[in-house]
């Protein structure tokens, strides 16, 4: 076990993604398309197809989340803020990463406690400092990104911070 655990690390340090995004989600099976903003957490490791069965270990080894091949791409993605919660989080407490990586993930942790703290709330319920919070927490975590993307929502995240 502690050889898996030592090329989870290794891993997640190359390939492993620790991301935090404010969504825009748009229910167009209802009436009037209504749409809901959301914050959301997921863990995300990536590797070449052919590497499917690390990905699987991966996934045994956690006991969560679930892997799917795209194209040449393989992935693991956890996904549910409560396996997140209680099995990713833990692990990477107790299983140091690398530098910019252990920045990131601390970051993202912290992240992950304001969303478990709020599952099943609606974002306008919200304490304001919940949701500053994740704000400052995104724009923190853009300096550990290999390829740091534009937020697209974060703008509306702001202004929900406001109305609260």
């Amino acid at each position: 076990m502690a050889k898996e655990n030592f090329n989870i690390v290794n891993l997640v340090n190359s390939d492993g993604c620790f991301d935090l995004q404010f969504r825009k989600d748009t229910r167009h099976e209802r009436t009037n398309s209504p749409t809901y903003y959301r914050w959301k957490a997921q863990f995300v490791v990536t590797s070449p197809k052919e590497n499917i069965k690390i990905l699987e270990k991966i996934k045994n080894t956690l006991d969560c989340g679930q892997v799917c091949v795209s194209k040449d791409q393989a992935r693991f993605s956890v996904q549910k803020i409560s396996e997140i919660s209680e099995n990713i989080v833990p692990f990477f407490r107790k299983n140091i990463l690398a530098q910019n990586k252990k920045k990131d993930f601390e970051l993202w942790a912290k992240g992950v406690e304001v969303i478990q703290r709020n599952k099943g709330k609606f974002l306008a319920s919200w304490k304001k400092n919940d949701i500053c919070t994740l704000i400052e927490i995104h724009k923190s975590s853009a300096k550990y990104k290999v390829r740091a993307r534009t937020p697209k929502w974060l703008e509306m995240a702001k202004t929900l911070s406001k109305t609260n």
